[in-house]
């Protein structure tokens, strides 16, 4: 997985706000794809993405406000593990089998053992 980071649009810039997203979580990236509008103190300017794959999950919302090097958005490898949390998650164990039903006349319905 990928952190996108507020970058530096400009020389004076500290801090950035969210325009709005271009791509939504779950769309497809490509390099160079405009994933989001960045207000800076000066403008308004397009973010493209640097790495193919997924938008994962986006951290900060459109109106929001983050520091340089603040992770804004993740992108996921195409086909990869969703998240951490679910590729870190074990497969679900498979249902055992149920015993076998004990046969009329044997020890084990009569409760005995034999």
């Amino acid at each position: 997985m990928t952190e996108i980071l507020m970058p530096r649009l400009s020389d004076t810039m500290e801090e950035g706000v969210i325009s709005s997203w271009q791509k939504q979580p779950g769309d497809e990236v490509a390099v160079g794809d405009v994933l989001v509008d960045i207000e800076t103190d000066k403008a308004v300017m397009e973010y493209e993405a640097y790495e193919a794959g997924v938008l994962e999950k986006i951290l900060v919302g459109e109106g929001e406000t983050a520091a340089i090097g603040a992770p804004i958005a993740v992108i996921a490898p195409k086909g990869g593990a969703r998240t951490e949390a679910a590729a870190a998650e074990p497969a679900p164990a498979p249902a055992a089998a149920p015993a076998p039903a004990a046969r009329p006349g044997s020890d084990a319905a009569r409760g005995g053992a034999g």
